[in-house]
């Protein structure tokens, strides 16, 4: 971008309009250095941005395999939902994403990959930076939350949208962006930030997420509880990858007696990895490259 462009917009005085031209600029600096002097909070607008969305869209590998990146939600020092018996969801979701990697790894014409497979803290805008980075045709994040209403239970799954589809899915989503204050990072939550992620996903990975969505939920429901309303959306940080369709899975809420009964299971666990497997392989056979 040239200088005076630059300069121009420094020195235009600091309202929301503003701001969002700035960061609108700064997305479209991906991959340069920018040594200039900006103004401090201008720069700052910038952080949640560096590290997934100032990348350069990856490009687009061949048609097979694909390759589905699984996000076991939480970790390390972030545990996530705590049951009534003491279950922990780092637990739960990093138990099942291994089982799905296992459950996957006689399709011929999927690869799984995990974005963390030991318990270890990892920021939110690394897992999505891990997904893009890998070029990842597919990301589903496995969690298995405190749900806004201890009645709340079942599976169900949830894709981006800036506004929620409802006041159930806007708690948890409100939750799940918290989850780096665990390991003292910075909320995510920013509205100028989110409107211009908003714009930069691409209308083809929406689409894609939403009828995988419908389909896995279609189809696991034939086998599994699922929660009432089972396909919802909301602003979650980590479903903000411009290119790589997402959908968030809460396998069930630890808030719930019987859903921790049933989490705390292997068996349970190995079950819902299955159906996950089963499902998610017709979604990445359609996925367009």
């Amino acid at each position: 971008m040239p200088l005076t462009i630059l300069q121009a917009m420094t020195s235009l005085p600091p309202e929301r309009k503003t701001r969002r031209l700035f960061l609108r600029a700064a997305l479209g600096l991906a991959g340069l250095s920018i040594t200039l002097a900006l103004p401090r909070e201008l720069l700052a607008a910038t952080r949640i941005v560096a590290s997934t969305q100032v990348l350069p869209l990856p490009p687009h590998k061949p048609v097979a395999p694909r390759l589905l990146m699984i996000d076991p939600g939480h970790g390390g020092r972030d545990p996530g939902a705590i049951g009534r018996s003491g279950t922990l969801e780092k637990d739960i979701t990093l138990d099942i994403g291994r089982r799905l990697v296992e459950q996957l790894a006689a399709q011929r014409h999927i690869v799984a990959k995990l974005t963390r497979d030991s318990d270890t803290f990892l920021p939110l805008a690394d897992r999505v930076a891990a997904a893009r980075s890998a070029r990842a045709d597919f990301l589903v994040s496995i969690h298995a939350d405190s749900a806004p209403n201890a009645s709340a239970r079942g599976l169900s799954a949830y894709t981006l949208s800036k506004n929620a589809s409802d006041d159930f899915a806007k708690a948890l989503a409100a939750q799940e962006n918290l989850a780096d204050a665990a390991g003292g990072l910075p909320p995510v939550g920013d509205e100028d930030v989110t409107a211009i992620l908003m714009d930069l996903t691409a209308r083809h990975t929406r689409n894609a997420a939403q009828r995988a969505k419908v389909s896995l939920i279609d189809g696991i429901g034939k086998d599994w509880k699922l929660l009432e309303n089972p396909m919802r959306a909301a602003n979650f940080a980590v479903l903000r990858a411009p290119d790589v369709p997402s959908i968030l899975i809460e396998t069930g809420f630890l808030s719930n007696a019987k859903d921790e009964a049933i989490l705390k299971q292997p068996e349970m666990r190995e079950k819902i990895a299955a159906l996950l497997a089963r499902e998610l392989a017709p979604v990445l056979a359609r996925t367009a490259g």
